[in-house]
């Protein structure tokens, strides 16, 4: 199975925001390639909230290009074999962190949002990454920081998608 196909399937599989879950749909039928950065009109994005539970805490970098205090993730790459893979691949890469394991459920949410041109749309598949007992984080490339912050402080550093992806988080845990 293809990672396009993955993510059809995903996608039909989500339950929730099902205006914003059949944008996600129109959009891959319309473009074959709407699953990589090559494509102009917009690509499905994959990331992870990286969540301490036992700390009642997650970990978010600051995006290097945006300046911006987000969950780890971003572009499909060609040896992803599903969204979830991709993902967790994104999340364990940006954290530094081992062992991390998707919350079990599927995506956490969806979240469309403008990007500057020459493509014009993320539409990012959000999951959760559960952290394992005494992770210890490094800070990649894409990153300016890397920070653990308790629950009640992300609405205080972070945009309005990781505060309902949070929220959403902890309802599942």
């Amino acid at each position: 199975m293809s990672l396009y196909d993955d993510a059809v399937l995903v996608l039909k599989g989500y339950e929730g925001q099902d205006e914003l879950r059949q944008a996600y749909l129109d959009h891959l039928a319309a473009h074959p390639d709407g699953m990589w950065k090559a494509c102009q009109a917009g690509h499905v994005t994959a990331s992870a909230l990286v969540v301490d539970p036992e700390h009642g805490r997650v970990l978010l970098t600051l995006h290097r290009k945006l300046r911006m205090w987000l969950q780890m993730g971003g572009h499909c790459e060609p040896g992803d074999t599903t969204l979830a893979a991709a993902a967790l691949r994104e999340a364990t890469e940006e954290s530094g962190i081992p062992g991390l394991t998707l919350l079990p459920g599927g995506p956490v949410r969806l979240d469309r949002h403008p990007i500057p041109a020459p493509c014009h749309w993320h539409f990012d598949v959000q999951y959760a990454a559960l952290a394992p007992r005494g992770a210890a984080h490094a800070i990649s490339d894409e990153s300016l920081d890397l920070r653990w912050f308790a629950y009640d402080e992300v609405p205080e550093v972070a945009d309005d998608s990781v505060v309902r992806l949070l929220e959403e988080t902890r309802a599942r845990l």
